[in-house]
């Protein structure tokens, strides 16, 4: 997909040159220097729908930016975005499309793999998922005692477990009427204490659990699997029953799960082309339309395809995800900073970034370009976050005081949502969590000059400023907005892995991992030491004694 197959890697461009001139220039400016020009917070802001995206806190001057959208177009971003929304194999290792965007297309879209049109499919299955739904809200979804389903465990892990589970962590004000005496719960940990911890508060009659694997090979989400099917064939040994009446699978494997003993009727499947860190659109998302009704759902798909038009149609310049993602590019390759951090300043969102740490570096974390060479520059920075009102209690030093430079995204919703608009208390504590937000932000950037005396302070009390940021403002956390948000980084992503000319669809370097952990377990089993590293080995024994000394 490279759109300059003849150039052995992406430095040797001259608009590459031209940005690592400019940021070596920028090492001796500090932000409070770019804050001569009056108009710089109206030049470098934009408005699209209900977002706002303010990047005038950024190490960035008007011509860098000019620099990064000339490198943009030299590195063929504009037709690499028509690619993605087509359907070209852009997974170039796997040999795949990546059509998440396909997953939100309204009906009347045309969107073709192997030359058939796949959106039919894609709202076959939305019908699929409004079934299921449509029945656990009713209490037709029946027990193998004959009791309404109560309670609902996701089992998944990665992408199957981090977006729903972020998305209804979000989203719960806005559940449905015919939802309220639904729990939900999320299993995801591969040493059993997770689920071990929930089935205990658990009624195996009432409960039905969702298996969601993209392979339905994942070790992590079949072993959960294996010990909820044990528990409940404690209650009846009668394993089609129990798994006719309590287990539903999600994955792109109908045969693995037909193989498991779920039957077809309790199978909701989706694709191949469907990255698992993309597929919170798809019935992976069963969760989020079971919290918030179908209507819900499609709310926030309907908010990620307004970004998928804006990401498609918008002139780069006004282009949200490739503003995004061309300063993380600036950031991470050109300024070298190596750190950068996600700071929702609102509770709901707590999770948002522990899902944009998957997303980003498990896509960009590669040091391989598409044709297979070494790069000789950096890419996906480390990613980490939290709530902003407890980060500032917690890393926050690092980011005033420490002596690295870190990038940040600062995220809030102007208005906070309450649906009666009566509860005052709610309103002043979002207001107070939005003054910190700015404030924080600012300090960033300016440092003690915020002050009158902060120049004059000790060593100890000095803020050195100059830390790069961007905030973006909701006007209101809801299901549309969170899915344009999602949907923005998700396309931020995209445009890195073009820049840096890297694939962001494959994710070779778990796989290794996970095959000899395989061959691990089996040592274990067969309580079998020394065929690996005198680490591992000794690791072993010592796991095999109990912990005691190995005799």
């Amino acid at each position: 997909m490279s759109a300059t197959p003849d150039l052995a890697t992406r430095s040797a461009l001259p608009a590459w040159q031209d940005l690592q001139t400019r940021a070596a220039a920028m090492q001796s400016l500090h932000l409070r220097d770019l804050w001569q020009a009056p108009s710089r917070a109206a030049d470098f802001s934009r408005r699209t729908g209900p977002l706002l995206f303010d990047f005038s806190k950024q190490r960035l001057r008007a011509d860098d930016l000019a620099a990064l959208f000339a490198l943009a177009r030299e590195c063929g971003l504009e037709t690499a975005v028509t690619g993605l929304m087509r359907g070209d194999p852009v997974n170039n290792t796997e040999g795949r499309a990546a059509l998440h965007t396909a997953l939100r297309a309204s009906p009347d879209e045309v969107i073709e793999v192997d030359g058939r049109n796949i959106v039919p499919d894609v709202h076959a299955s939305l019908v699929r998922m409004e079934s299921v739904v449509r029945r656990i809200h009713s209490r037709q979804w029946r027990g193998y005692t004959g009791k309404a389903i109560t309670d609902v465990v996701n089992i998944g892990v990665g992408g199957s477990d981090l977006g729903p589970f972020m998305a209804c962590n979000a989203l719960g004000e806005f559940i449905a009427p015919a939802a309220r005496d639904l729990r939900l719960h999320f299993v995801s940990s591969i040493d059993g204490t997770q689920i071990a911890d929930l089935l205990g508060s658990l009624n195996p009659e009432t409960t039905l659990f969702i298996v969601s694997s993209k392979s339905f090979a994942t070790l992590d989400t079949l072993s959960n699997a294996s010990t909820a099917l044990q528990w409940m064939l404690e209650d009846s040994g009668d394993e089609d029953l129990m798994v006719r009446h309590h287990f539903i699978g999600v994955s792109a494997r109908a045969d693995r799960m037909t193989e498991w003993g779920i039957p077809e009727s309790n199978q909701i499947g989706f694709w191949e082309w469907v990255g698992g860190r993309f597929s919170l659109w798809s019935a992976i998302g069963l969760p989020v339309a079971l919290l918030l009704g179908m209507s819900g759902f499609r709310d926030m798909l309907a908010g990620a395809r307004f970004m998928d038009q804006h990401f498609r149609s918008v002139p780069l310049e006004d282009n949200l995800p490739v503003l995004l993602g061309l300063i993380g590019v600036w950031n991470a390759t050109f300024l070298d900073i190596r750190g950068h951090t996600v700071l929702p300043y609102d509770g709901r969102l707590k999770f948002f970034p522990a899902y944009l740490t998957q997303l980003e570096m498990e896509s960009n974390g590669k040091s391989v370009s598409r044709a297979g060479g070494a790069l000789d520059y950096r890419t996906c920075p480390v990613l980490w976050g939290d709530v902003g009102p407890n980060a500032q209690h917690a890393f926050y030093q690092l980011l005033h005081q420490g002596t690295q430079a870190v990038s940040c995204d600062f995220i809030a919703p102007v208005r906070r949502y309450d649906e009666h608009r009566q509860n005052h208390e709610l309103q002043v504590q979002h207001q107070l969590a939005l003054a910190n937000c700015l404030a924080q932000s600012r300090v960033l950037m300016l440092g003690d000059a915020c002050v009158e005396d902060g120049e004059s302070a000790p060593g100890f009390r000095r803020y050195r400023g100059n830390q790069p940021s961007t905030t973006i403002l909701l006007d209101e956390l809801s299901p549309f907005t969170l899915g344009a948000l999602v949907a923005l980084y998700e396309h931020k992503v995209f445009v890195m892995s073009v820049i840096w000319d890297i694939n962001p669809f494959d994710q070779w370097g778990v796989e290794l991992g996970k095959q000899i952990a395989e061959s691990t377990y089996l040592a274990l089993q067969l309580r079998q030491t020394g065929a690996f590293d005198g680490s591992t080995n000794t690791l072993m024994a010592h796991i095999l004694a109990g912990g005691k000394e190995a005799s």
